[in-house]
Parts: C-alpha cells; sequence; structure tokens
C-alpha cells in the first residue's frame, strides 16, 4: 500500500483552496470610475491631448525622461522604436536568444535582421557570446530585463560604448525596476514597454516609447500617431514635418480607455512593487536550501519589479526526475499557478527564426539558427518554473503555501521514482 503524502499519489494536497491564486492587474474603484469618466470624455483621441497626454506625461516623470509615446501594444513600441532608431534593411541588431518573440519580430518587418545572441545562466545577455557576433552591419544591442530582472546595465553601456552601438531596452517585464537606483528603461537611447494584461503595469492592452532623443522621439510619432500629433509635435521647420499628415501610413495610437487605466494605476505601481519584493524575498528565503530548487540570484544594484519569480530546476538533485513531473505533482498539491515557460523561449525553435522567407519577402538569404547554437538559452528555458508574485500583506499565507507545496514535492521525490 502507498502511504506517500504526495497528493499526486493519494495524499492530502498542501493547498485546498479553489483557483485561480493570482490575478493581474488588481482593479480598484477609482480604475473603475477613470475608465468610466474616460467613456463619457473621449474613446478616440487622434491628438496628444486628455487622458493620452497625461499618462505619456506621468510615464515621462515616472522612468526620468523627456519623452514617451504610447501605442496600442508593446509589440508596436518595439517596431516604432527600431523604427525610429534608424535601424533598416541588411542592419542587424543583436538580441538575447532567450526573451519573448516580438523583442526580435518587428526586426523582419523593417528588412533587418535580427542576430540572436546566447544568455549565460542566469538568463542575461552574454556579451562574450555577443562579441563573436559582431559585424559591419551590426547596429544595436537589446537590453531585455526578462521576468522584471534588471540587465547588468554596467555591463551592457559598457559594451555598447566600446562597439560603438546603439543600446536599446525591452523593458516589458521591468516597469519600476532599477539598476544603481536608476530606473529601466532611461538608459538606452530608447526604450520599448508593453502596458498589457498581466504586466506590472496594466493598461489591459497597450504599451510606450521612451527616449530623451527629440529627433527619434519625432520618428517614433512619424511611424505610428501620423497627421495630428505629427503636425502639433514636430516642428514646422524640422525636415520631417513635410511628412507629418501621413507619417509612415502605420496607425498605431493606444486608446483612450487603455491609457485611463493605466494611468490610474501608475500611482499604486511602487506600492505594488515594494509588496512583490517583500513577497519574493520571503518565498526565496523558504525555498533556499530546497533540494532541486534555485531560487534566483539578485545583484545588489539591481531592484527587480518582479513580473514572476524564475526558479531553477537541477533535475540531478533530484534522482533525475523530469520538470514536468515534477511540475504534475506541484499541481496536485493545489500549487496550480506554477508553470513552465513557454512563448518566452530560445527564438531559434520558432519556425519563422529558421525561415522568415515562408512569410516576409526578402528573406530567401537569411540563415536562421542552427540546433544547438545557444545551448544556455536552451537549458535555462529547460529548468525553469515560474511562480507568480503576490503583492499583498492578505497574500502571504497563499504564497508560503506555494512554497510549502514545492518544499513537499522535494522533499518526498524519491516517491516519484
Amino acid at each position: 500500500m502507498n502511504h506517500s503524502p504526495l497528493a499526486l499519489l493519494g495524499g492530502e494536497p498542501a493547498i485546498t483552496l479553489p483557483g485561480p491564486h493570482f490575478a493581474w492587474p488588481p482593479i480598484a474603484g477609482s480604475d473603475r470610475e477613470a475608465v468610466a469618466h474616460q467613456l463619457e470624455a473621449a474613446v478616440s483621441i487622434p491628438d496628444r491631448s486628455g487622458i493620452v497626454a497625461d499618462l505619456e506625461d506621468a510615464l515621462a516623470a515616472y522612468l526620468g525622461v523627456r519623452h514617451t509615446v504610447t501605442t496600442c501594444t508593446g509589440t508596436a513600441a518595439l517596431h516604432s522604436m527600431y523604427a525610429a532608431a534608424g535601424v533598416g534593411p541588411g542592419d542587424e541588431v543583436m538580441v538575447p536568444a532567450l526573451t519573448f518573440h516580438a523583442t526580435a519580430t518587428p526586426l523582419f518587418h523593417l528588412g533587418a535582421h535580427p542576430v540572436l545572441v546566447d544568455v549565460d545562466d542566469h538568463g542575461q545577455l552574454d556579451v562574450d557570446d555577443a562579441a563573436r557576433r559582431l559585424t559591419a552591419r551590426t547596429k544595436a544591442v537589446v537590453a531585455v530585463h526578462l521576468w522584471g530582472l534588471p540587465e547588468n546595465m554596467d555591463v551592457l553601456v559598457a559594451f555598447a560604448d566600446a562597439h560603438g552601438l546603439m543600446l536599446l531596452e525591452d523593458g516589458s517585464h521591468a516597469h519600476g525596476a532599477s539598476w544603481n537606483g536608476r530606473r529601466t528603461g532611461s538608459f538606452g537611447t530608447a526604450a520599448a514597454f508593453s502596458l498589457n494584461g498581466p504586466k506590472p503595469l496594466s493598461a489591459g492592452e497597450g504599451g510606450f516609447v521612451a527616449t530623451d532623443d527629440s529627433e527619434l522621439y519625432y520618428r517614433v510619432l512619424l511611424h505610428g500617431q501620423f497627421n495630428k500629433r505629427c503636425r502639433s509635435e514636430i516642428p514646422g521647420t524640422h525636415p520631417l514635418a513635410r511628412f507629418a499628415v501621413t507619417g509612415m501610413g502605420l496607425k498605431l495610437r493606444i486608446h483612450p480607455l487603455a491609457a485611463a487605466l493605466a494611468h490610474a494605476q501608475l500611482p499604486r505601481l511602487d506600492t505594488s512593487l515594494a509588496g512583490r519584493r517583500a513577497v519574493a524575498a520571503r518565498m526565496c528565503a523558504a525555498l533556499d536550501g530546497v533540494p532541486g530548487i534555485r531560487v534566483p540570484r539578485v545583484p545588489a544594484s539591481a531592484r527587480p519589479s518582479w513580473y514572476t519569480l524564475p526558479l531553477r530546476y537541477e533535475t540531478a538533485a533530484l534522482g533525475g526526475l523530469p520538470i514536468r513531473r515534477f511540475v504534475e505533482a506541484v499541481h496536485a498539491e493545489g500549487a496550480i499557478e506554477v508553470d513552465l515557460p513557454g512563448a518566452t523561449c530560445p527564438l531559434g525553435i520558432h519556425p519563422l527564426f529558421q525561415r522568415p522567407s515562408a512569410l516576409l519577402p526578402g528573406y530567401a538569404d537569411y540563415e536562421g539558427p542552427a540546433a544547438g547554437d545557444f545551448p544556455v538559452a536552451e537549458h535555462v528555458h529547460a529548468t525553469s518554473l515560474k511562480l507568480p508574485v503576490w503583492h499583498r500583506e492578505d497574500d502571504v499565507p497563499l504564497a508560503d503555501a506555494y512554497t510549502a507545496a514545492i518544499t513537499k514535492v522535494a522533499s518526498h521525490v524519491k516517491d516519484l521514482l
């Protein structure tokens, strides 16, 4: 007879509270009021006025940059950032091999070549591998603050400067994170952020570009904010002003209702992030030393936003138990929000990066990555688990229950072998 305490094998689950156990963003009465007010005020804003101007001003002040331009999605923000940075046909842009595909896919629509770069064991861009992939066509390198943990910006700024590259940032997971006290999104020539549903700052759907460079700002406007914004914000004497009516022909504006939600959420962001950091520290302390589980290393210079808490699974310490079997056992314990990274993965596995010419003209000669080109990215992805990071004191017992469920499975792994 089996007497294992593991729920997967007939024992009592560690968590009996029905799910879902995590939802984001938290919707307060002030959010409902802001959206309802905007519904009556305007549901379309073609210029930089009203809630769009209010949100952009607030974001610029929060990041400490001169300009922000809101967009309909984070992918659109990345597209506008690359276009405004002058990335074009034949240019190469270095992107970490381990990220969400939208960090790189807009480059295909500009005729540019994303150059994937392996990461280190912490999932951050490996500048030694980047140096090996440099060519005369390399124009920029992208810092991706994955899972809300800032990249080592000292290293990346030095690398970009040493090789004469433009430094750009994808801060889609990292609103409010900082490196040496400076906000992510304020280091590069420009940065793109997502405001998608589960992001630390949410508009439901949206994004924005941040920059101190006025010329780049004008080109962001021309890329996706044509006519009224361009005519009012690009000086009439500027050589680009004559393109204001059409811009580059795309319309990528944020919806005013989305802008209203993000604007209402922004004043609470730092409080939410402080709560996340406290809960993440508590979860890491509980899991530190649990066999087969490695908690993230947080440099002293980094202040994460903890979009999610990434753990590393060390199968050798757990008798070779496959990670999916471990997660199955954790889910059986009731910790149903524990997840494996899906869409955020080594980009080389996507057919689009192997053979973009099947969908996009002009890439017949593009050579996609070969199997094994990014061994560390593949290993990090294959050994990663994700946990939600709660932010309220009321959620601490649930966070504790999750770490207890993981500890329980790790402690009784022999029952699963």
